[in-house]
């Protein structure tokens, strides 16, 4: 099945290769040896020199909760920025771990723009962080991220960002931009098996964390920081196979070129997809000038519903992902995360030129 799914994504081969390794203890120099070398190789593609990044066996979610857990005071307030379903997810861990959202919501299809979070902070000041999502997989809109965050850290907040996504995609500047809490998912950008979820955390959520009672058990981020530089681990155990994936990822980077050389090629990537949506006669669901590099939301055609294109994908091999949310009757997703060729975009929309057709669409020639 060629896929072109919001995640798990295709993985790459080398990636896939290295993940055949037979399993060491995690407490070996060999494992040890392993985590500080991902570690180091993460913390400089995300440019995260006085930050640390941290790696555990979850998903991105479980460093979404432990950001409100560890940094956020009981009964605390947090501004919550929504343009889609996983805005939405950020609001349901900040109620669900006792705390108080505010929320800042824009249509969908809207990014944040900096003057509104702007506005909102200064209606709110008693706000203790902001919450970004970077990318939003609902809608295919990418918010200013380095706007925002400066908004936000001209007003004292910290500032917390849902990048499962984004990381590996779209540029982040861990440091230079004031983040907080930057985390994400192996199973997105970096094509690698689901499992392992990473962040960039600042010393100022660690000094936070000191003074917060019950951070839990699993997510408490202290303990797994000591953890981290006493031993290279993690507080449970690790999911080696996936860990040594990323790391191969990292290195796949490597030998491109270095980060700029990959974001550019998911660049590249991402528009050619647009470009393909738009000669079918169809219409994007971002607005533009925040077009998502990862996943493309498409409007169904007239009297076709985006199910059905996803169903007569599938017959023929190919997996994209149905819409999501409150949009998922009026949309189809098309991912372009992962081990993808330009073949294989090629297979795509031809197939789905033919599926378009069949069902008494008539795209322009």
């Amino acid at each position: 099945m060629k896929l072109f799914t919001a995640g798990p994504v295709a993985c790459f081969p080398e990636v896939l290769e290295v993940m055949k390794i037979q399993m060491l203890s995690h407490k070996s120099a060999e494992y040890r040896e392993l985590h500080k070398d991902t570690v180091k190789r993460l913390a400089e593609f995300l440019e995260a020199r006085k930050a640390t990044v941290l790696l555990i066996p979850a998903s991105g979610t479980g460093f979404m909760e432990a950001s409100i857990r560890n940094a956020v005071s009981p009964r605390g307030k947090v501004l919550v920025t929504v343009i889609g379903e996983f805005g939405n997810r950020y609001r349901e861990a900040v109620e669900k771990n006792g705390r108080i959202p505010v929320v800042l919501e824009k249509p969908l299809g809207k990014p944040v723009l900096p003057e509104e979070l702007d506005e909102a902070l200064k209606k709110n000041p008693d706000v203790e962080a902001v919450t970004i999502t970077y990318n939003e997989t609902s809608t295919g809109v990418l918010n200013p991220l380095r706007e925002l965050a400066k908004v936000a850290k001209e007003h004292g907040k910290l500032v917390f960002v849902d990048a499962v996504s984004a990381m590996g995609a779209a540029d982040i500047k861990v440091d230079e931009w004031g983040l907080d809490l930057v985390f994400s998912s192996s199973q997105k950008a970096f094509g690698v098996p689901p499992g392992l979820a990473m962040a960039a955390v600042s010393e100022e959520v660690f000094e936070r964390a000191k003074n917060i009672p019950e951070r839990g058990l699993y997510f408490d981020l202290l303990e797994i920081r000591e953890v981290l530089l006493q031993q290279w681990s993690t507080p449970t155990t690790p999911p080696i196979p996936q860990i040594a994936g990323l790391n191969a990822a990292l290195r796949i980077i490597e030998k491109m070129g270095g980060k700029e050389a990959w974001l550019k090629m998911y660049a590249e990537r991402a528009e050619k997809i647009r470009r393909g949506v738009l000669e079918l006669g169809l219409q994007l669901f971002a607005e533009p000038g925040y077009y998502s590099p990862t996943i493309t939301v498409v409007y169904n055609p007239p009297g076709i519903k985006g199910p059905v294109i996803y169903e007569e994908l599938r017959k023929r091999g190919i997996e994209i992902a149905r819409g999501y949310g409150k949009v998922k009757d009026i949309t189809f997703r098309i991912g372009h995360m992962g081990y993808i060729t330009d073949e294989d975009i090629e297979l795509l929309f031809n197939n789905l030129r033919e599926i378009l057709i069949n069902l008494g669409f008539k795209p322009p020639k």
